[in-house]
C-alpha cells in the first residue's frame, strides 16, 4: 500500500496517522486514494512503514532515544518536525502544524482504541480546533465530526447515528431520526442521543442552537 501524492489543488484533506488501534487496509486505502499529505506521529512510524505507506512528515518529541534520521533514506523526501512541547499531545501538535501550513481539513486514523484517555482526548480535540480545521476521525466502526448549527445529509434507513454533546448543547431538533429530538438539551455525562438511527431512506436534518455537538456515524 502506498500513496502516489497526486494532490488536486489542495482540495483533499490531509491525513494524520496517530498511534491507537489500527484500522482496516480497506479504510486506509480509501483515505489514501487521492494521495493526501500524510503526517505520522513518531510513535506510529514503525507500524506505518510495515504497511509500505509513503509519508510526508514524521512529527513528535522524539523521546526514548528515538532517532528519526534513520527513516530519511526509506522515506525520501521526508520532513522531520520536532515538537518538544510537553503541554500538548503529539496529535495536538500535528493539528497545529497543519494549521500553520494552511491546511483546512484533515482525516485522522488510529486515534481511537487502545488507551481510553487518548481516545477521549483525541475526539474532544475536534471541538478545540473547530475554528481553524475541519477534523474527521475515522476507524472501522465510526466516523466522527462536529456539526454546524444546521446539518442535512441523505442516509439509508437504519443507519446508526449518535449525537454526543461536548458540554451542554441546547435547542436540538431532528428530522427523520427514529428517536426524534424536539428542542431538547443534551449534556455530556447526563443525556446524549447515542445509538439513534435513521427512520427512513432520505434526508436527515439536525439543528441545534448553542454548544458543540458531535455526530458519529456508526456501524458494527
Amino acid at each position: 500500500m502506498s500513496s502516489h501524492h497526486i494532490v488536486r489543488d489542495d482540495q483533499e484533506p490531509a491525513l494524520i496517522i496517530a498511534n491507537g488501534a489500527s484500522c482496516s487496509q480497506e479504510l486506509m486505502g480509501q483515505l489514501l486514494e487521492w494521495s493526501p499529505f500524510v503526517v505520522v506521529l513518531d510513535s506510529a512510524i514503525e507500524r506505518v512503514l510495515e504497511l509500505d505507506i509513503k509519508v510526508d512528515v514524521i512529527l513528535g518529541d522524539f523521546d526514548r532515544d528515538f532517532n528519526p534520521e534513520v527513516y530519511l533514506e526509506k522515506q525520501f523526501p521526508l520532513e522531520i518536525v520536532y515538537t518538544p512541547d510537553q503541554n500538548k499531545t503529539d496529535l495536538e501538535k500535528a493539528l497545529d502544524f497543519l494549521i500553520e501550513r494552511g491546511h483546512k481539513a484533515v482525516n485522522i486514523i488510529w486515534a481511537t482504541g487502545k488507551r481510553a484517555d487518548h481516545t477521549i482526548t483525541n475526539i474532544t480535540n475536534i471541538v478545540r480546533f473547530r475554528n481553524d480545521l475541519k477534523i474527521v476521525i475515522l476507524d472501522d466502526h465510526s466516523k466522527i465530526f462536529l456539526l454546524p448549527n444546521r446539518f442535512e445529509k441523505w442516509y439509508p434507513k437504519d443507519t446508526k447515528i449518535s449525537l454526543i454533546p461536548i458540554g451542554n448543547v441546547s435547542g436540538v431538533h431532528s428530522q427523520n431520526l427514529f428517536y426524534p429530538l424536539q428542542d431538547d438539551n443534551l449534556t455530556l455525562g447526563y443525556r446524549t442521543s447515542s445509538s439513534n438511527h435513521v427512520a427512513e431512506d432520505g434526508i436527515v436534518v439536525i439543528k441545534h442552537q448553542e454548544g458543540d455537538l458531535l455526530l458519529m456515524e456508526c456501524w458494527d
